[in-house]
Order: C-alpha cells, then structure tokens, then sequence
C-alpha cells in the first residue's frame, strides 16, 4: 500500500458506519405498529382452508392460524407487547393494492409470490406450494388446456391462474374466451352454469370448493399442472426488517414442528363449519420448503 492511497482507506472506514446505518433504516411498519398499537391482517371469506369465515363469520383457516402466530412472535419486540389485532376483508383485486399502500401490514390469504408482484409489495417465506389446475365437469371432462381450443374457460379476478390463462392463449394461439368471476365461488358458476367449460384455478382450493359441494363427484380435477404457485405472505413493501422478523416466526414455526401440527389441523382432519376432510398429504415441495426454507418466486424452485 502506497502512502498516496491511505487517505481514501481512511475515508472508506469512516464511511462505513454510515453505510451501515443507512442498510439498518428503521422500519416504517413496527413505527406505525408501535405508534398505533395496532396490526392490520387481510382475510379472505371463502377461501376454504386457508382463510375462510366460520359459522360465527368469524375468519379462521390455516393462514389465518400463521398469521396469529407471526403476531405472537411481533408482540416479543420492544413496544409491541400489548399489540391488538385488526381483521379487514380482502378479495382477489383489492388484496395487494391494501398491502402496497400500508393499509394491511400482512395478508393472510392464498397469494402467489411472483417477480412481478414483489415489484409493489413485499413476500415472506414459502408456507405452501399448489399447482393451477383445471375443473371441469365429468360429463365434458377437461384433461389439458388445448382441449379448450376456440372455448370459453373461467378463472378469478385478480389471481395467478387468469394471468397464466391470458399468457398462454397468446403464446399458444388457443383462442380462448376467458370470463372473470369476481372470487372463487363466483368462478365455479360459470362452469355450474355451462357459460365456461372449465375453471382454472389452484388445485388445493378447488379442492376445498368440492369439498363443500354435495355433489363434488360431478367435477374432474386435472391431472397435468398448468403451473406451479409458491404462496407467501404479502408484506408492505421497501422494508426488509418488519420481514426479517415475519420470516424468523416463520422459520420458528417450522424447526417446532408446529407448522407440522397445523398442516395436519387443517388438511388432514375435519374442519368446520362443515366437518369436511380434505385429506391432503404435504406436497414434496412444500415439505422442502419447510426443511429448507426460502422466499424463491421462481416456481423451478420448487419442482
């Protein structure tokens, strides 16, 4: 080292405490938090078992479950001990834009991690992995999307699967009519209602949605995956310390074992109002997920 260059290695180690201040800017949420005494959690109303209301209207689910458990772990940071809880419903168009404008500080509902969308809100971890599917009705059974060449075919408003739809009838040249339903169930009338000859949608939540139809042995679920859907919890976005502490509950819940627990609560056994079991096993993925957690939205990720 020349005697020339040790003014700019003296200035570079003054600059460092600055850099490092700079990284630890402080978190605008736990600000709000800890000013407000209050968090905001979204909730979906009929997204069957994730969140959903119960005979009571209250919201319940397996998200909705983690979500409480994340506030738990908020409530051991300083200033955040007595922190009440607030619920605001949310649908499939209005749940991001709540999250990116502050309104909600975590969503707990069933929301795709994409690039795109981290462009506007922030992601937690990985706490499930489904595939976008096709419903069809076992009279006029859907196995695969050319099937639907020059056909109308539903999907939801504001999701990953309607995204996917438009992607492919251009790159594919299907010539597809896509209808929007305004949520799920709205979806599955179009199809009940012969103005679709499919719903595409995550297979986990039709799955849920046959579970509460008497007649769900009328449907088909495909077999071939039009796509893979990493779920993370929406955070708002620019602050990378409110999700260091969502991410830690997280990581927390699954070297416990208590994720476990839930999974089992919520997929494998009976849950109300209704009593139905979906008796879903963990998806190898998700179960890497847990063991190797990661905020991944490449969906290669997680094949």
């Amino acid at each position: 080292m020349t005697p020339r260059s040790l003014p700019a290695l003296w200035l570079a180690l003054l600059l460092l405490p600055l850099a490092c201040l700079a990284q630890e800017s402080p978190s605008p949420t736990l600000a709000k938090l800890r000013q407000s005494g209050v968090i905001t959690l979204g909730y979906r109303s009929a997204s069957l078992p994730f969140s959903y209301l119960d005979a009571q209207l209250q919201p319940i689910g397996f998200t909705m479950d983690i979500c409480h458990q994340v506030v738990k772990a908020l409530r051991r940071q300083p200033g955040l001990a007595d922190l009440e809880v607030r619920l605001l419903p949310v649908s499939s168009g209005t749940r991001l834009p709540l999250v990116a404008n502050r309104s909600v500080d975590i969503e707990c509902g069933i929301t795709t991690n994409t690039a795109e969308r981290q462009k506007n809100v922030g992601f937690s971890l990985t706490y499930f992995v489904a595939e976008s599917r096709l419903l069809s009705k076992r009279s006029r059974p859907i196995a695969q999307i050319e099937a639907l060449r020059g056909q109308a075919v539903a999907s939801t408003l504001g999701t990953t699967s309607i995204q996917l739809l438009q992607e492919l009838n251009r790159s594919q040249g299907l010539n597809l009519r896509i209808l929007a339903g305004l949520d799920d169930v709205d979806s599955v009338r179009l199809l009940d209602s012969d103005q679709a000859l499919a719903f595409a949608m995550d297979d986990v939540l039709l799955r849920g949605l046959l579970a509460t139809k008497p007649n769900a042995t009328d449907y088909l679920v495909s077999e071939q995956p039009l796509s893979v859907e990493p779920y993370g919890l929406p955070l708002p976005p620019g602050d990378p310390q409110f999700k260091k502490l969502v991410d830690q509950a997280l990581r927390e819940l699954f070297a416990s074992g208590e994720f476990a627990q839930l999974y089992k609560r919520w997929f494998q056994s009976p849950v109300p109002p209704q009593g139905v079991n979906l008796n879903l096993s963990m998806p190898k993925a998700l179960a890497r997920a847990v063991k190797e957690p990661t905020d991944s939205p490449d969906p290669a990720r997680y094949r």
